[in-house]
C-alpha cells in the first residue's frame, strides 16, 4: 500500500469513529452533569444588567424567578449540538493526527496545528446547531435588559425555519468569526492535554489513572478558556442574535467591526473586567466538563478497543 493509500484510509479508519464517539458520549455525560453552570455563564454573557454574582447565587435568582427546572432550559439542543460537535472534532483530529503523523512523532506544535484543522471543520458544520440551541436556551428567561426581544420556538426545527424566514439563511452562522477565532480554545486545550500526558507516561511508565486524567483534561481546559474568554462572550451575544451587524461591507468586514464593536464597547461600560464578566461560572464549568469529559473519553475508547481485542494506536497517545 502507498503512502497515499495509507493515509486515505487512516482518515476512514475504525479507531478515529473509535475516538469520536467515545468522545461524543463522554462530553454530552460531563455536559448533562454540570449543566446548570453553563445557564449561569450563559445568563451572565448576554444578560448586561444582570450583575456579576456569585454562580450559586445566580442559580439561585434564576429558580427562583423561573422554576426549579430552568437551569436545565434548553438541554436537549444543547445536547445535540454537542453531541454532533464533539464527534466531528475528535473524529477529524484522531483522523488527521493519524494521517499527518505516520511515520513521525507527535509534538506540541503538531498538535496545536491538527487541533486548529479540526476546530475550522467543526465551526463551519456546527455552528447553526449552536445558534439554534443559544436562542433556545434563553427563550423564556427573565431578563435584567430590556432591549432584548422575546422568542418564541417550540422546538429545534422550529427554531431553524423562524430563523431562515425572519433574518435568513446567513443568520444561522452567526458568531462563525468569533467561532472562528475560538478553535485556538479546543486546540490549545489538546496541545496541553496531550502534551502533559505525553510527559506523565514517560514518567510513570504506566497507563495513567484516573484522577491524573481528570486533572490533566482540567488544567488544560482551564488555561484554554481564561486566554479565550472575552471571544466567547462575543460568539453567544452574536449567536443570541439581539445585536445588530452592519450590512454596508463584506461580510467578513461586518464580522471584525461586530467583534471589535462588542469588546471595546464592554470595555467602556465595565472597564477590562467587563470582558471576563460570567468567568468563574464558565471556568467552574468548562473545567469540570473537560475534566470529566476526557476521563470518560479515555476509559470509553480503551474499554472498546480492549473488547474488540485491537491494540490502541501508538498516536493516540
Amino acid at each position: 500500500m502507498s503512502t497515499e493509500d495509507f493515509r486515505f484510509a487512516e482518515v476512514f479508519s475504525y479507531e478515529s469513529l473509535v475516538h469520536a464517539m467515545a468522545g461524543a458520549v463522554g462530553s454530552v455525560t460531563a455536559m448533562t452533569v454540570f449543566f446548570p453552570l453553563d445557564t449561569a455563564r450563559l445568563r451572565l454573557q448576554v444578560d448586561e444588567k444582570r450583575k456579576a454574582r456569585s454562580t450559586p447565587a445566580i442559580l439561585s435568582e434564576i429558580v427562583k424567578e423561573e422554576g426549579l427546572l430552568a437551569p436545565y432550559r434548553g438541554w436537549l439542543p444543547v445536547i445535540c449540538s454537542l453531541c454532533c460537535s464533539n464527534f466531528v472534532y475528535f473524529y477529524c483530529f484522531h483522523s488527521l493526527r493519524a494521517s499527518w503523523l505516520w511515520g513521525h512523532k507527535s509534538t506540541p506544535s503538531r498538535d496545536l496545528l491538527m487541533g486548529i484543522a479540526a476546530g475550522v471543520v467543526n465551526v463551519l458544520v456546527t455552528t447553526p446547531l449552536w445558534v439554534v440551541n443559544t436562542r433556545l436556551k434563553l427563550q423564556g428567561a427573565k431578563f435584567r435588559n430590556a432591549d432584548i426581544r422575546p422568542t418564541n420556538y417550540s422546538g429545534i426545527m422550529d427554531a431553524f425555519v423562524q430563523i431562515i424566514e425572519d433574518e435568513g439563511v446567513g443568520a444561522l452562522w452567526n458568531g462563525t468569526f468569533p467561532s472562528l477565532l475560538l478553535v485556538l480554545n479546543p486546540a490549545v486545550q489538546f496541545m496541553i492535554y496531550e502534551g502533559l500526558k505525553r510527559q506523565l507516561r514517560s514518567l510513570v511508565h504506566r497507563e495513567l489513572l484516573s484522577l491524573e486524567i481528570f486533572l490533566i483534561g482540567a488544567i488544560a481546559k482551564a488555561v484554554a478558556t481564561t486566554v479565550t474568554y472575552p471571544l466567547q462572550t462575543v460568539q453567544s451575544i452574536l449567536r443570541f442574535g439581539q445585536h445588530k451587524q452592519h450590512t454596508d461591507r463584506s461580510p467578513l468586514l461586518n464580522s471584525l467591526r461586530s467583534v471589535m464593536y462588542l469588546l471595546i464597547n464592554r470595555v467602556r461600560k465595565y472597564g477590562m473586567l467587563g470582558l471576563f464578566k460570567g468567568l468563574e461560572a464558565k471556568l467552574l464549568q468548562t473545567v469540570l466538563t473537560a475534566a470529566l469529559m476526557f476521563l470518560l473519553y479515555e476509559k470509553i475508547a480503551s474499554s472498546i478497543f480492549r473488547v474488540m481485542g485491537v491494540k490502541r494506536p501508538v498516536s493516540s497517545h
